[in-house]
């Protein structure tokens, strides 16, 4: 979950306010949870260093509308007070939040276009279109009077995207002509080699899978990934089904497609109310819970209490997605209750088709930013420690002169004079009801 925070000239610019699921209130590197551990439904970072400089903060923006970076706003604006920038789709996500919490026309949401530039407090903000698995996400350039820093947010090279435009080097390559003091980025899949594959390529891969499927098919992937559903509508139709998609998330999620234009016409949606009264060859599913959650609709179609149909003998769940470290243990438990109901289960680990595709760049395309951008420092974030300090590696070997790996909680200097104050903030997680 994503709560970053940029100070320069008495002033505070947040970037992303998001939510983590199942956690403990203890980051697991901290700490090894004892057995038992209780673990909490939706967690949160804690705001209180913020909250505590409420009248000293610029903005809030949201790079894109993932849960790890848009989730926790409803909570913690009221906290806050201030004013939230962010893109077309993201606002069309977030007032549907901010409706389910009671905020709709309290919380003063600028909408800014892709690619746009403004002012803030001492920030100038430009938006660099990137590609993710989501509409409209971006990448954010901080201006100030003493330096750029390059926010990288969650991103990935897709030359065929499914939903977007391809990604475009140009505004990156232009970058190497600043004084570029820091790019903070994406650490995901920093232990990967190579390149991620495009979606189009996943869903090539989606579609030679389903179309030798018998029975129902059950495609598990998540709710907010727009592109992975709209791949699936055009398999739907190729392959003589019709698609339905089980779950609040995507429901969700397709309706502000929809609302945004960013649904194509030609794909239908029907209700998951009418699954069980068409034949099994003629059904495809999109189902949330591809993670193990217990409440998510997998989990309730391999324990029979989905109201809508329930899995026989024959049908297939593909789980279009990876696990998350740390899902292991609920997705084992998952897969060996459909395996006991005799459903046919293919995961994305165990076959030679590409039937997922990570949003995240690998080792060479982190390579390529940081040879196009040429930023004087690098700070890797989003990831594990294994993830912050192979991307650290990947920096050095292509001649990044000053890398900076830290923990929750650590000042980043940037200027006049680089460095690390560790541990000077006082971080953690709360717990959100929901």
């Amino acid at each position: 979950m994503n709560f970053n925070v940029y100070g320069h000239d008495q002033q505070w610019l947040i970037v992303d306010c998001g939510v983590s699921f199942d956690e403990p209130l203890m980051a697991p590197y901290l700490t090894k949870p004892e057995p038992g551990t209780s673990k909490h439904h939706v967690v949160a970072p804690d705001p209180t260093f913020m909250t505590e400089r409420r009248d000293q903060i610029a903005a809030m923006v949201i790079t894109h509308a993932h849960e790890d970076h848009i989730g926790a706003v409803a909570a913690l604006w009221p906290r806050l007070r201030c004013q939230v920038i962010t893109t077309p789709f993201t606002a069309a996500v977030l007032n549907r939040k901010l409706a389910q919490a009671g905020l709709v026309g309290k919380v003063p949401i600028d909408i800014v276009q892709p690619g746009s530039q403004k002012t803030v407090g001492p920030f100038t903000l430009q938006w660099l279109t990137i590609t993710h698995s989501i509409p409209e996400p971006q990448a954010l350039l901080i201006h100030t009077a003493i330096g750029s820093v390059l926010h990288t947010a969650d991103w990935k090279i897709d030359g065929q995207p499914v939903s977007g435009k391809p990604f475009d080097a140009a505004p990156f390559r232009a970058l190497s002509n600043l004084p570029l003091l820091a790019a903070v980025g994406d650490s995901t899949n920093a232990t990967k080699a190579g390149f991620s594959i495009s979606e189009r390529i996943c869903a090539e891969g989606l579609f030679a899978t389903i179309k030798s499927c018998e029975g129902r098919v059950v495609v598990g992937c998540f709710g907010s990934n727009i592109a992975r559903l709209i791949s699936l509508g055009r398999i739907a139709n190729k392959t003589g089904r019709y698609l339905a998609c089980v779950g609040r998330s995507l429901e969700n999620m397709v309706g502000i497609a929809k609302e945004t234009g960013y649904w194509p016409d030609d794909i239908d949606v029907i209700e998951p109310a009418h699954v069980g009264y068409l034949p099994p060859e003629e059904v495809l599913v999109v189902a949330t819970g591809s993670q193990g959650e217990r409440r998510a609709a997998l989990n309730r179609l391999a324990t029979d209490s989905l109201p809508f149909f329930e899995l026989e003998a024959g049908d297939t769940v593909i789980f279009s997605s990876i696990v998350i470290p740390g899902n292991e243990k609920p997705v084992e438990r998952l897969v060996e209750k459909l395996y006991n109901k005799q459903v046919r289960v293919i995961q994305s680990e165990h076959t030679d088709l590409p039937i997922h595709a990570s949003g995240h760049p690998c080792v060479e395309e982190l390579k390529l930013m940081y040879q196009w951008t040429k930023p004087e420092i690098v700070i890797p974030v989003h990831g594990e420690p294994e993830h912050l300090h192979a991307h650290a590696e990947v920096a050095k070997s292509v001649g990044v002169r000053k890398t900076f790996v830290g923990r929750n909680g650590d000042v980043y200097l940037l200027a006049p004079q680089p460095g690390i104050r560790r541990n000077r903030i006082k971080v953690g997680r709360i717990p959100l009801v929901q």
